[in-house]
């Protein structure tokens, strides 16, 4: 593994071609922006590359990619955009573990898996540095490209209120809006917008709302039975995790989502008392300070069980 900076990273991207863009399962705005905003630019350049992700890309993303022509071919070079570890691939793990040429990513949890890393874990959002890899390869950034990278940084910094935003995370966002990003729809679409099954979805997640520890903790469990009654699936629930936190008190917000093989994956979110990447470390995960992931190969009470347990012991 090779550390570079933004101009080696061009360089780099540059000189290759047929460029295949991998972004993580589950997929949030921070990871589609990403690639499809990179993805954009070497085709802009006249290059081959094309943007995939393992999970089903939620339809409030659409308009990141729906006028876009993805050609066919062969990868010779592949890149991972906002990715920690090669399991959060998800799907696309098994095909391409071991093979990832480049890496683009903020997390300081980074596995280093990748031949070479562009990594600035004082970024609040991969987009950031993505703007600056664009720039770098001479792109003229267009509104597509815009509202792309502006998508990653909205998402990533729960539009702009968490902790890791700073001062250069509103320049990049001033700068993409002055290059025709539609910050009020985007923002809208993200954080305003639900849909009834959402909503549905939501009403039970509160509903079935556990607390421990004193109420430091508290945990949201979403089963293949609720997917079936709202009429949802793991698409729909990114906007879950954030709900744990608004509650006063708590210190610990843990999202549960059972697998239709019967394992289940952790959103954790936390303040600044626990470290969020640790508590999802001890489990294969990682992420941020305050936002991190993982999955349990096994069942959703074991998980929560396993979870809150190792949670209480941050907390101590």
């Amino acid at each position: 593994m090779t550390k570079i900076n933004v101009e080696k990273c061009a360089k780099i991207l540059r000189e290759k071609d047929n460029i295949l863009i991998l972004m993580h399962a589950h997929p949030d705005g921070d990871t589609l922006g990403c690639g499809f905003a990179l993805c954009r630019a070497l085709l802009k350049l006249g290059k081959k590359a094309r943007a995939i992700c393992g999970d089903e890309i939620p339809k409030k993303y659409n308009y990141l990619y729906s006028d876009m022509e993805m050609p066919e071919f062969e990868e010779s070079f592949i890149v991972s955009v906002d990715v920690a570890t090669e399991t959060l691939l998800g799907a696309l793990q098994e095909k391409y573990s071991g093979r990832i040429n480049l890496c683009i990513d903020h997390h300081a949890t980074n596995s280093e898996y990748a031949e070479y890393l562009l990594l600035n874990a004082d970024a609040a959002a991969a987009a950031e540095t993505v703007l600056k890899v664009v720039k770098a390869l001479g792109v003229k950034i267009d509104k597509h490209i815009a509202d792309c990278l502006y998508t990653g940084i909205s998402t990533d910094t729960g539009c702009f209120r968490y902790a890791s935003t700073t001062s250069n995370t509103y320049r990049a966002a001033a700068e993409l809006i002055d290059l025709g990003a539609e910050n009020a729809m985007i923002n809208r679409a993200m954080f305003e917008t639900k849909t009834w099954s959402y909503a549905a979805l939501e009403r039970l997640a509160i509903e079935g709302m556990e607390f421990f520890g004193n109420d430091k903790i508290c945990v949201i469990s979403v089963t293949q039975d609720m997917y079936k009654k709202t009429g949802t699936n793991e698409a729909d629930t990114e906007a879950l995790p954030p709900l744990t936190r608004q509650i006063e008190g708590v210190e610990i917000g843990l999202t549960l989502r059972e697998k239709a093989d019967g394992s289940c994956k952790c959103s954790v979110r936390t303040y600044e008392s626990v470290d969020a990447s640790v508590l999802a470390g001890f489990f294969g995960g990682g992420g941020h300070k305050q936002a991190a992931a993982c999955n349990i190969e096994c069942s959703l009470e074991e998980a929560k069980k396993s979870l809150v347990e190792q949670g209480l012991k941050l907390l101590s």
